[in-house]
């Protein structure tokens, strides 16, 4: 099961520069959390003092009970060892191929036999569409491909905490999408707790269970994925839309000047460009894939949610019981699923082929189901 991460008072600089201060959140153990912010705001920073790689100013970063800001050394090399990261480049060894990029855990942090690690590193390979790719060297293939293959190594040890720094950058929509279902299968299985840094607003609406946000140096709030994704700060709302109208500007400090010349547009009728979704559905979370167990974070995050619920604005609280129904449907149609199966196992499981997703082209590229347990 995953661990809890909570982190305090958090405050991180470079020199003079100030890039985040006072960060207080907790990441809820087993839950898939995402957060979002404009370029710039040190999401990407956020997740290398989650690891130790920078340490803050001020504040606190407590994982498992070990607060690594103040641990040792060797305390802090054996709590990496829940972590699972995915960098946004990557971060491969650029000299060594994608097989031995993803054994290399494997083979710092364990004793297993060269045959072992084969076979768990081709399982993580062809979890990520890339089983015929594992001889290739990072600059022979595209940005997409490395990203992938650096989501292999993160998974290679079957990790308690997974950090996943823009999983989909570099990637189309398709495979976007079955990365996405990928990290959804990962904590039905084994409960994983995943923070997602993205850009990607769709990822954001059906992914998490909680949403954070960065802007201004500080954190606009954190907490489950309805709170956010309802709220009426104009800092959420524009950057849930993607309009350039509102306190988000090319430069993080919009002056005073460009803002009046923008809110004179809007009320002239000028388009600040946008989606212009209605944020006050919330899209039912993805489920796993038939056959996979049932999420136990969900059952967490719904008993917090029910218990503040009387606490959020009344907008709110209809459009989390409208999700929660839909939910509540989807759930019961992929039981429904799981009971036709026989006993809740998946085709790999029955007839020993690789479990791939119901309705893909068999001549697609395809990513199979997650199956924990190998590491």
């Amino acid at each position: 099961m995953g661990v809890e991460v909570s982190v305090e008072g958090l405050t991180k600089s470079f020199g003079s520069q100030n890039i985040w201060r006072d960060v207080t959140l907790t990441l809820p153990e087993g839950e898939v959390s995402a957060l979002l912010g404009p370029s710039g705001t040190g999401k990407s920073v956020f997740l290398k003092a989650l690891i130790g790689l920078l340490h803050p100013e001020q504040g606190s970063v407590i994982v498992d009970g070990t607060d690594i800001t103040k641990c040792s050394s060797k305390e802090l090399y054996e709590i990496r060892k829940l972590f699972g990261v995915l960098f946004q480049d990557g971060a491969l060894f650029g000299s060594m191929s994608l097989f031995d990029n993803t054994a290399f855990p494997l083979r710092e942090h364990t004793k297993k036999g060269e045959s072992e690690i084969r076979d768990i590193v081709m399982e993580k390979l062809d979890l990520v569409g890339l089983a015929d790719a594992g001889d290739k060297l990072p600059g022979e293939i595209s940005g997409g491909m490395r990203k992938r293959a650096g989501l292999a190594r993160a998974l290679v040890l079957d990790p308690q905490i997974i950090l996943c720094d823009e999983p989909d950058s570099g990637l189309d929509p398709v495979r976007t999408a079955y990365i996405s279902q990928l990290l959804i299968d990962i904590n039905a299985e084994i409960d994983a707790t995943i923070l997602i840094v993205t850009h990607n607003i769709n990822i954001a609406r059906t992914i998490p269970d909680n949403i954070g946000m960065l802007f201004r140096k500080e954190l606009v709030m954190f907490g489950p994925r309805e709170v956010l994704l309802t709220s009426e700060e104009p800092a959420v709302k524009q950057f849930l839309s993607g309009d350039r109208f509102g306190p988000i500007g090319m430069s993080e400090e919009k002056d005073d000047a460009t803002a009046a010349q923008e809110a004179q547009l809007a009320e002239a009728g000028v388009s600040g460009g946008g989606t212009k979704d209605d944020f006050s559905e919330i899209i039912p979370q993805v489920q796993p894939n038939p056959g996979m167990p049932e999420r136990k974070a969900a059952a967490r995050h719904r008993e917090r949610v029910e218990e503040m619920l009387h606490t959020l604005p009344e907008n709110a609280q209809r459009a989390i019981r409208e999700s929660q129904q839909a939910e509540d449907e989807i759930r019961e149609e992929r039981q429904k699923v799981d009971a036709q199966n026989g006993d809740g196992r998946n085709g790999s499981e029955r007839d020993g082929h690789d479990d791939q997703y119901a309705g893909s082209d068999a001549n697609t590229e395809q990513f199979p189901a997650y199956r924990a347990g190998n590491a």
